[in-house]
């Protein structure tokens, strides 16, 4: 998209890219993908040249076979199995859209989780729910577990750092790793362990030290076999060098894709070419490992820690509305990805969670009609 600005002005926009809006605590988040450079090629490119053993074999090529977990006419056993040999899905069926971010600094209740669980799987088809915050109540997670067991749903699960340089996250990882450890239907519904949400961009680690608990992690849940990621802007690696070496040590990419916050940004429907430019990104550096777009969205309001770096930006519920639309409208671009294709998930589940980003408003309302696709 062509822009009328003077170049001094581009200059300041692209400075503020660089520089502005660190994250602060959710209830007012300045959320900020800042690759703000342009991208003219095809919106797959590098894929084939980027190398890795192939894929496992899919049960389905558009993840519609109801034979495994979490898709959509799978029904849960009445008691749990001995072995996860052939539970779940094929990498290679997730793409298209997937499921939301749901937030649990609120600490929802056992009843809540499941009926909130209950409408994301059946009024929007999700197979997945990604967690974001974080809640200290013993057994907690052990409540997730239990609430996606009962309605069908696969957890991306999160070990939150938080903002504020502490180290309850050493507390939050050992709890977590307990329970995925000896609760019987964790290791059936925990698709993986996102190590972090941001922490290369809120410094939370070096990142040598970060490829280095990625790989202890894994270690530790061999035996139950989850995988693990890092839920990151590809800022976050880029302002590092790259960061290579997390890169490598994760198991699937969790991309946060946030483009309002580019000094390119101007509307929610007109995204698509800073989109590829984060994606493409991460395929030219992820050595063809699966990847999903997992803190992924556009604001229909802004405040004061959530503030755009270009004077285009507009934030409205109809470029929210714009924005998923456009990502719908690319499905089959995005099916060329890695691995059979990138999945994405809505951030977030409600205004309540995060003010703006919801697909539901405070007062439990669909702020714009919103059934993505999940296949293609």
């Amino acid at each position: 998209m062509a822009h009328t600005l003077y170049p001094l002005g581009f200059l300041l926009l692209l400075l503020l890219d660089l520089v502005s809006a660190r994250h602060v605590p959710r209830s007012c988040h300045p959320h900020s993908s800042r690759s703000s450079s342009n991208s003219s090629t095809h919106p797959l490119s590098g894929v084939i040249a980027v190398g890795s053993a192939p894929p496992a074999p899919a049960t389905s090529t558009d993840g519609s076979s109801s034979s495994c977990f979490p898709s959509a006419g799978f029904q849960m056993p009445s008691s749990v199995p001995s072995s996860t040999g052939g539970w779940w899905c094929s990498p290679n069926t997730e793409y298209a859209f997937l499921g939301f971010s749901y937030e649990v600094t609120a600490c929802q209740s056992a009843s809540k989780l499941n009926s909130d669980f209950a409408d994301i799987k059946n009024t929007f088809g999700s197979r997945y729910v990604r967690l974001y915050g974080a809640c200290d109540r013993d057994g907690f997670y052990d409540d997730i577990v239990n609430a996606a067991w009962a309605t069908g749903l696969g957890v991306h699960a999160l070990i939150w750092f938080g903002f504020d340089g502490g180290n309850q996250w050493i507390a939050r990882r050992d709890s977590l790793v307990s329970s995925l450890i000896s609760n019987p239907k964790a290791k059936f519904v925990t698709r993986g362990v996102q190590f972090g949400s941001e922490p290369l961009f809120d410094n939370v680690l070096p990142h040598s030290q970060l490829a280095a608990e990625v790989t202890s992690l894994k270690s530790k849940l061999l035996g139950v076999g989850i995988p693990v990621t890092v839920s990151e802007l590809a800022y976050g690696y880029q302002e590092r060098g790259g960061a290579q070496d997390v890169l490598d040590a994760i198991d699937f990419i969790n991309v946060h894709m946030l483009p309002f916050f580019t000094a390119l940004a101007t509307f929610g429907a007109a995204a698509w070419p800073l989109v590829q430019t984060d994606m493409n990104w991460f395929i030219q550096h992820g050595n063809g490992k699966k990847m999903y777009f997992d803190e992924n969205g556009w604001p229909s309001v802004t405040s004061s820690g959530v503030q755009p770096n270009s004077i285009l930006a507009q934030s409205s519920v109809a470029n929210e509305e714009g924005y998923f639309s456009m990502l719908d409208s690319h499905c089959e671009d995005l099916k060329l990805g890695p691995q059979g294709g990138i999945g994405w998930f809505a951030h977030i589940y409600s205004d309540e969670q995060e003010p703006g980003y919801g697909i539901y408003d405070d007062a439990g309302k669909k702020k714009f009609p919103f059934k993505p696709r999940t296949s293609c």
